[in-house]
């Protein structure tokens, strides 16, 4: 008896091994950062200690009308961690924005008037800034941008510099994420 492979088998076998797993929704920010199951991986994540991070966030992306993914990774942050087991209260989180990026954390009316359209970000910063990410401003972006204090969405603080903001953060035991 000859062992054959049944044509269907040959048809799905490459659909099976190079489907995408699909996303699934955090349980922090569920409009936000939808993650990837990763079952039993070797480097075993720490449940114990606390898990800071700063994102440095110098860019923005050519389409206003979607949110910027560096503030998602933020969200995508908080979730993976949570639904693996991580406490709420070992993560923190920080932004420092600058550059570009300044743009995308305008509030509304000054998007509007720059882009034509309200903030897309506005929801996804309100809701980090709810679950006790810092949102933090580059001054020195702000000055040369002619941005102030009231053009920017309201959980928006300023530092003196990004430098400065991230030096402190880090000088806090933040590490350090830049993409």
């Amino acid at each position: 008896m000859k062992n054959t492979i049944p044509p269907y088998i040959l048809i799905l076998f490459p659909l099976l091994i190079f489907s995408q797993q699909k996303t699934k929704e955090g349980k922090v920010l569920s409009k936000y950062g939808s993650t990837y199951e990763v079952v039993d991986p070797d480097f075993k994540t720490d449940k114990q200690h606390d898990l800071k991070a700063v994102f440095d966030i110098g860019r923005t992306f050519k389409d206003s009308s979607k949110i910027n993914p560096l503030f998602n990774t933020a969200a995508r942050y908080l979730n993976m961690h949570v639904d693996t087991g991580v406490s709420i209260e070992k993560l923190k989180a920080a932004l420092v924005i600058h550059g570009a990026a300044a743009n995308d954390i305008l509030n509304n009316t000054n998007y509007k008037a720059k882009y034509g359209i309200e903030n897309p970000n506005a929801a996804l910063i309100s809701a980090l800034s709810e679950n006790g990410v810092k949102i933090i401003l580059c001054g020195q972006t702000a000055a040369y941008r002619n941005i102030s204090k009231e053009d920017t969405l309201p959980e928006v603080q300023f530092a003196l510099s990004a430098m400065t903001a991230l030096v402190q953060l880090q000088n806090e035991n933040y590490r350090l994420i830049n993409f």
